[in-house]
């Protein structure tokens, strides 16, 4: 691993970048919560609706994968469009209409009505992560986005730890109420603060730092200098980006983790149950314990990467460790600590090479066309959302268990870690003086 770097000698840049992060960084931490939440709370609902509606394991992995296909025939137009219209009426028009659609999932009847509200939520909410990343280009210089990316990525961890409790909570609290069943309240009640985010997002934010009124002009001088001493000038256009093999390599390892990350957040109250804990709100505060790991694996590797300067090995090791774990797991289903334990360790570090993954597309791609690259990479990755479940689905129709599933998604976990060893996009060239 090369040696570390200091980002910044210019003593003004840790007050300014300080200032941005707390005016940037808990807004969209807190939207991306409610998103990651909305995605995986049908996790918790299996609990109750499986039987309420009548659909099978296979059933219910394709409904929760289907989510994935909105959302990949969706995403690059929708972040192209952001180049457009900016990211406020982006992040505005997703939030209000993903949360009109979760919050209709509350009247699902059966299959064809699962499967159709799943993949509208996929395709509302399309174009919301990568445009996140895409727009904090705009606001952090390279050296300091790993760092940045944890903090934002930690919505899926804290999505995790009180999602999983909350959810549990209001699926037995509620459960009657007004002639809805415990898990028709919780999509309702998760589902409609995304509305309100959507509003005040549309208020809140500015597309560019130029459009800043928090930021004096002096401040905004400042920032464009550091964006530009520490950006790589190497720019793409988008026809450049469909070319490019390294967006394909970058994007199958992103597949391959997206497979463990979703596994995992779809089947885990699932495996809880199968380990022996049977009751819901055990479920829900066993399930916070293995996104404790990953939040704090998550901060751990993004700060070690942002310290060296060097993204591909810390995700790489990650990766491997995570296909290991998951092994584990699989192997001793009925054991519950060491399984659970096990459990912990490969959520932490699928999602902390997660994190320190997406600071490798977005050093390496500039320009326009970095918005309609980072989607490209991330509709392709998500795919693996689609599949992962699908696969546990099917496996658990087929044989009766979850393990030949979960075999399968651990190798795709090691074989992400492999493709880092062969697939090195070059890194942009310095600028000229």
């Amino acid at each position: 691993m090369p040696h570390p770097t200091t980002p910044g000698t210019d003593p003004r840049l840790a007050p300014l970048y300080r200032k941005i992060t707390w005016r940037l960084l808990p807004f969209l931490l807190l939207c991306y919560v409610f998103a990651y939440l909305d995605r995986i709370n049908i996790g918790f609902a299996k609990l109750q609706m499986q039987q309420d509606i009548g659909i099978s394991d296979a059933v219910y992995g394709l409904g929760a994968g289907i989510f994935f296909l909105g959302y990949v025939l969706f995403e690059v137009p929708s972040n192209l469009l952001l180049t457009r219209i900016g990211a406020r009426r982006t992040i505005s028009r997703i939030m209000v209409l993903w949360g009109l659609t979760s919050a209709s999932m509350l009247f699902v009847q059966g299959e064809w009505s699962f499967y159709a509200l799943r993949f509208m939520l996929g395709v509302f909410e399309a174009g919301f992560a990568p445009g996140m990343i895409f727009y904090l280009t705009y606001w952090y210089s390279q050296s300091r986005m790993a760092g940045v990316m944890a903090v934002v990525m930690l919505a899926g961890p804290i999505g995790g730890i009180v999602g999983g409790p909350l959810s549990a909570w209001i699926m037995t609290a509620f459960s009657g109420a007004h002639g809805l069943d415990g898990w028709q309240w919780m999509f309702l009640l998760e589902g409609l603060p995304c509305v309100l985010l959507g509003v005040l997002a549309f208020r809140y934010l500015d597309d560019k730092p130029a459009e800043a009124r928090w930021l004096s002009a002096g401040e905004k001088a400042l920032l464009a200098a550091d964006l530009e001493t520490r950006g790589a000038q190497q720019k793409h256009a988008f026809a450049q980006v469909l070319r490019d093999p390294a967006i394909y390599g970058m994007a199958l390892t992103y597949f391959c983790l997206i497979c463990g990350i979703y596994a995992v957040s779809f089947w885990l109250p699932t495996l809880l149950k199968l380990a022996g804990v049977q009751d819901t709100m055990e479920i829900g505060l066993y399930s916070a314990i293995p996104y404790v790991a990953a939040a704090l694996f998550m901060l751990w590797f993004a700060r070690s990467s942002d310290r060296m300067q060097e993204r591909r090995w810390h995700t790489l090791v990650p990766a491997l460790m995570a296909g290991l774990s998951l092994c584990v797991a699989t192997a001793a289903p009925t054991q519950f600590a060491l399984s659970l334990a096990a459990i912990t360790l490969a959520t932490g570090f699928m999602w902390a090479a997660y994190t320190v993954f997406w600071a490798i597309p977005s050093q390496y791609l500039k320009g326009e066309a970095a918005a309609g690259g980072i989607a490209l990479i991330n509709s392709i990755g998500l795919l693996g959302g689609f599949l992962s479940p699908s696969i546990i689905g099917w496996s658990k129709a087929a044989t009766g268990s979850l393990a030949g599933g979960l075999y399968v998604i651990s190798a795709l976990l090691v074989a992400g870690a492999l493709l880092l060893l062969v697939n090195r996009p070059p890194r942009p060239a310095p600028a000229r003086a």
